[in-house]
């Protein structure tokens, strides 16, 4: 049965990176270097291209087009392997591309009111299902190959994550990617391998900051002190003052500063007295359905498998001992398609920023977000400034809509099958969902050069909220 064309976009609604910036502006007075935007945790991880696939055809109105299909493998950064399906039919997977663990808020995935039955298909096929025998059976197929299952998967999750009119070329991969569009139910997202929230902290010295509450499938984390705290006396406490050196999921962390610790007007960050970094890591299986996405507009993957991988989250604190005092971070908002950037003032005095241009002021105690609208596919770069020389520096991509009609021109993949005819009807064989050294980079680097990072008056959204000290 043929299906609507690629596009009938079942994702619509704008959104944002899975990319999270986080870190913490110290008090007034404090000149902050810039960072490389942090990300929100879990595993980050390398692709490695396509393991395991076969092929599968496009219908579109200008014709038909044949692409690779199949499951993707990545390596985990401190140890460990992914398995992962694609869920952006038309946008081109780079090998050795990276990858971030994100939430499906941060994807297209976030928008997509069948992004449950996508991880339904995941969880019910290869390789979660590695009885061929089996999975044939429930299809109604004669047998399956590994090749044909992750075809047939991914051309099944293509119909959902992207509208797709796409089949698998495999008769066998056809009838197992119709089995699970049939069969799919919507299920929620799972739980993230490993994050903290919130990713900033501030206040005085002398004082306990946070919590940062650890959120994670592990069975146990391993905690991580400051690098400087043997110099500085900062530790990682829980509520009763004990020092951590583990912890587990709920488990609420805080930052135990001397009231000698450094802050103040002359103090500076890279001299490392006003701020400090606890880090989290654990050993775990990612959870099946996490969302992965690429700041280099790689296509976004979604976890079908994880072997016992790496794991790590970080959170900041930053104090002084007066004057504002404000911690700074930034996630994605997928609802308006923008970048919330969020301050909150742990001072008892107001904190004044400029961002793009616009001054903003958060007063003694409070809470402000500051949303940033974006355009699909561009890069974003912007500085948060204010008195006596600090800034915070924001970075990355918004890569989160799936890509329209094919529209880029064919290329033969080096080790691919050539051109073939389904049905009766020519195909052409193109990139567009492969990995390796493709022919589409010239053409996806000219199209990055070309982009806007911020470009004309961007429409800044204000929205303030009442806090406690201790929120």
């Amino acid at each position: 049965m043929r299906r609507s064309t690629g596009t009938a976009r079942l994702a619509a609604a704008t959104t944002v990176s899975g990319l999270v910036a986080a870190g913490v502006l110290s008090g007034a007075g404090t000149a902050v270097a810039d960072e490389a935007s942090r990300t929100e945790g879990g595993a980050t991880a390398t692709n490695n291209g396509l393991k395991t696939y076969g092929e599968a055809v496009i219908h579109e109105d200008g014709g038909d087009q044949r692409v690779s299909a199949g499951l993707f493998e990545m390596s985990v950064d401190g140890g460990g392997t992914l398995q992962t399906y694609g869920v952006d039919l038309r946008k081109p997977t780079q090998r050795d591309a990276r990858y971030q663990e994100t939430p499906w808020s941060g994807t297209s995935l976030g928008t997509n009111k069948n992004a449950g039955r996508i991880r339904w298909i995941v969880q019910h096929s290869y390789p979660q299902v590695n009885d061929l025998a089996a999975l044939a059976r429930k299809a109604g197929v004669r047998g399956l190959t590994e090749q044909d299952a992750a075809a047939g998967t991914q051309v099944a999750i293509w119909r959902y994550s992207d509208g797709a009119d796409v089949d698998a070329v495999d008769p066998q991969a056809e009838k197992l990617a119709d089995y699970l569009e049939k069969s799919a139910r919507g299920v929620g997202e799972p739980q993230a391998s490993l994050t903290l929230d919130p990713p900033a902290v501030s206040g005085r010295p002398g004082d306990r900051l946070g919590p940062v509450t650890v959120h994670t499938n592990a069975g146990a984390v391993t905690v991580s002190p400051p690098a400087d705290a043997a110099g500085s006396g900062v530790r990682i406490v829980d509520e009763h003052g004990k020092v951590l050196t583990s912890a587990k999921d709920g488990s609420r962390l805080y930052f135990d500063i001397p009231e000698d610790a450094a802050g103040g007007a002359d103090h500076a960050l890279d001299s490392g007295g006003d701020t400090a970094e606890l880090t989290v890591q654990a050993s775990t299986t990612v959870p099946v359905g996490r969302a992965f996405a690429s700041a280099s507009r790689s296509q976004t993957q979604i976890l079908a498998g994880s072997s016992e991988s790496t794991v790590s989250a970080t959170a900041t604190a930053g104090w002084a001992a007066d004057g504002p005092i404000p911690a700074v971070s930034a996630r994605a908002n997928c609802a308006k398609g923008g970048v919330d950037i969020t301050a909150v003032n742990r001072g008892g005095e107001p904190f004044t920023f400029q961002l793009m241009g616009t001054g903003h002021t958060i007063p003694a105690g409070a809470t402000r977000t500051v949303t940033v609208p974006l355009q699909e596919e561009q890069a974003y770069d912007f500085t948060i400034t204010g008195p006596h020389g600090f800034s915070h520096r924001f970075t990355g991509v918004l890569d989160c809509k799936t890509q329209g009609a094919v529209t880029t021109q064919t290329a033969q993949l080096p080790n691919q099958p050539s051109p073939a005819s389904v049905g009766g009807s020519a195909v052409q064989t193109t990139d567009l969902a492969a990995t390796g050294a493709s022919a589409l980079t010239p053409l996806i680097t000219g199209v990055a050069i070309g982009l806007v990072v911020i470009g004309g008056a961007v429409l800044v959204v204000l929205r303030r909220k009442d806090t406690t000290p201790e929120a």
